[in-house]
């Protein structure tokens, strides 16, 4: 069977740390695909590289004996990974090299124990939703979905924006804020819990959407059925604003219309026993450092 390895840049005191991961799949005899441009940035500082079965640029450059994808590094890291992917039905682990990680969930000192338990299929698949974005040209190319949140944002620094909303066709409201935040339940714990939005599990079947520094402060999160197509139309004084999928930006000028609907398709994320959302939330938050816990 084989494995992908998918990074970005990592520090050097994780080199040690990769070169366990690469010796614990070739030990299970896994053949390693790397990306590439990763593979430029390791070779000369990893002691211990592994023989390399091939290299990849884009997902469907994967063989079909490619089991899942190990995503080094941050919650970043994972979601470029993604985009890599595109819609290519591979599940995705994230070992954590970063600072939270709620998506790239397991740490260095899990490392053995993920890679055992993934190895013997001792895991589950979640399914995460994904959001689709239409504006009517080709803003964000042939991928225009988003994994955590789609964003309109004012570029201005002193005028806000006006962002009429409608849920199927019906009138929501006319948000007057800094921006709008449209967030799957994966994206509920990144830039939209930021600004108060609430936290969702992964499988719940929503999306938030959240203003950003609205002007009428009686304008809260709301969570809405992820069936939903949500439409926004967006004014200000300037010449443009910013609408943002995950860590793509784009400028769009005023007026702009907008369209935002689940995908017909998922991201397949992998779900190791001991590490579930309600786990991975105690420990990112800090919750159990409550001492009467």
């Amino acid at each position: 069977m084989s494995v992908a390895v998918f990074g970005l840049s990592i520090d050097s005191s994780f080199m040690p740390d990769l070169s366990r991961l690469f010796l614990l799949l070739h030990q299970q005899d896994e053949k390693i695909y790397i990306y590439k441009p990763f593979f430029d940035s390791i070779k000369s500082r990893c002691d211990k590289m592994p023989d390399i079965a091939g290299f990849f640029t884009f997902g469907y450059e994967l063989p079909e004996s490619v089991r899942f994808l190990v995503s080094i590094g941050g919650d970043g890291t994972l979601l470029k990974s993604i985009l890599t992917l595109k819609n290519k039905s591979l599940p995705v682990i994230g070992i954590n090299t970063g600072r939270l990680g709620f998506l790239s969930a397991i740490s260095r000192g899990d490392l053995e124990e993920a890679i055992q338990l993934l190895l013997s299929d001792r895991y589950d698949i979640e399914e995460r939703s994904v959001l689709q974005f239409e504006d009517g040209t080709d803003l964000f190319g042939d991928f225009n979905y988003a994994l955590n949140e789609i964003t309109v944002t004012k570029m201005d620094s002193s005028s806000m924006i006006k962002i009429h909303t409608y849920l199927n066709d019906e009138y929501l409201t006319t948000y007057w804020a800094d921006g709008l935040i449209i967030s799957t339940p994966t994206g509920s714990t990144a830039y939209s819990l930021s600004v108060g939005g609430p936290i969702l599990p992964p499988n719940s079947k929503s999306f938030v959407i959240t203003p950003i520094a609205p002007h009428n402060l009686t304008m809260r999160p709301i969570v809405v059925p992820d069936d939903n197509r949500i439409s926004l139309s967006v004014e200000g004084r300037g010449q443009q604003f910013l609408c943002s999928l995950d860590s793509r930006s784009e400028a769009v000028n005023f007026p702009g219309k907008l369209v935002i609907s689940k995908a017909n398709f998922s991201v397949k994320t992998v779900k190791l026993p001991g590490h579930g959302f309600f786990s991975t939330l105690r420990n990112k938050l800090m919750w159990g450092t409550d001492r009467r816990n």
